[in-house]
Formats: structure tokens, sequence, C-alpha cells
């Protein structure tokens, strides 16, 4: 498996981080949630995560530990039988959409 440099995994962590800030103290400025989700997902194709939540703390665990060391704890890690959502999405049955 393929790991990204420290360096970049930690500047994106800052600036996911650094978003969050900004989107939090002024949660109706559509760009600056518009800049957080875009920094979120750049985060999640770094560490190969789905969610951004997921994606930080993963950053933050390979930034904490040598690249040998994440590798063998995300393959020991127990994998649950259903995928875990980090956002609910609406869900649209097929008849009612019309299919």
């Amino acid at each position: 498996m393929l790991l990204p440099a420290k360096t970049e995994v930690a500047r994106q962590l800052r600036r996911y981080r650094a978003w969050e800030r900004v989107m939090l103290a002024s949660p109706a400025d559509r760009a600056a949630r518009a800049t957080f989700e875009d920094s979120g997902y750049t985060l999640c194709v770094l560490m190969g995560k789905r969610c951004a939540r997921e994606a930080a703390d993963a950053a933050e665990r390979y930034l904490r530990t040598t690249a040998a060391a994440y590798l063998q704890e995300q393959d020991v890690r127990p994998r649950s039988a259903a995928p875990v959502r980090c956002a609910a999405r609406p869900t649209v049955h097929p008849a009612a959409a019309g299919l």
C-alpha cells in the first residue's frame, strides 16, 4: 500500500482544521463551507477514507506513528459487517422516483 508523504498529510490536516474553525465560526458562509468540504475531500483521498472525520483521525494516527506501525494498525483493525456511514443521506424509493 502506498502512503502519502507525512509533510503533505500534515499540510492538508492543518488546512482541514483551519477551514473547520472558519466554517464553525460562520456557518452561513457558503464559500467557507465549500472550501471546508473541499479540504475534507482532499484528506479523504490522501488517507483512503470515505468520511472526512475518519480521514482526519487516520491522518492524526499516521502522523503520530511510523509508516510500518500505521500499516500494521490498519491490517489488524476488525472490519464490521456493515459499513459505517458518517452522514445520513436521504434515500428515495425507486417507485417514488418514478423508476
